[in-house]
């Protein structure tokens, strides 16, 4: 009999996500594990839709901005003058973490450069989007006691 991914199984799959054009916005070919049913970083409706799968199975899942990475709230969006932006942060891709006078932080990443102009983000890269996972369940067995009481070791998390 094979097993099914339900509560207090451990799972094992790889995904890549992907936009509204099909263009892969990320790839994970390091399985991730989690414990089905359990205080886990996958996104609810994704592990609603993996309910019932079996080793080998793939599936789709689309996201809308709300459901997955939230709508792109511009507020968080800042641009300054390149000179007064220390050289190591001049990058695209370039992350840096602020915190607000409430000790509150958040990660900005650099989003472009631009006549001068330096733009720092504070969305999820796949804020406002709509996007789909495609995964592939590698694994389904019973989670053990010590993957049901401290969680599945993870690799990147699906949210």
């Amino acid at each position: 009999m094979t097993d099914t991914i339900k509560s207090d199984k451990f799972v094992s799959l790889t995904y890549t996500i992907t936009d509204e054009n099909d263009e892969i916005l990320e790839r994970i070919d390091m399985p991730v594990n989690y414990v089905h049913g359990r205080d886990s970083q996958v996104i609810e409706k994704v592990e609603q839709a993996l309910e019932g799968c079996a080793q080998g199975d793939e599936i789709s899942v689309e996201l809308s901005p709300e459901e997955g990475f939230g709508e792109h709230q511009a507020e968080l969006t800042f641009t300054d003058n390149i000179d007064n932006v220390p050289a190591e942060f001049r990058h695209v891709g370039a992350e840096v973490e602020f915190q607000n006078d409430k000790g509150e932080s958040r990660l900005f990443r650099v989003s472009s450069i631009e006549d001068g102009k330096l733009t720092v983000d504070g969305n999820h890269p796949f804020a406002g989007k709509v996007i789909t996972y495609n995964i592939k369940v590698n694994t389904v067995r019973d989670a053990t006691p010590d993957e049901i009481a401290n969680g599945a070791t993870q690799a990147p998390s699906l949210h």
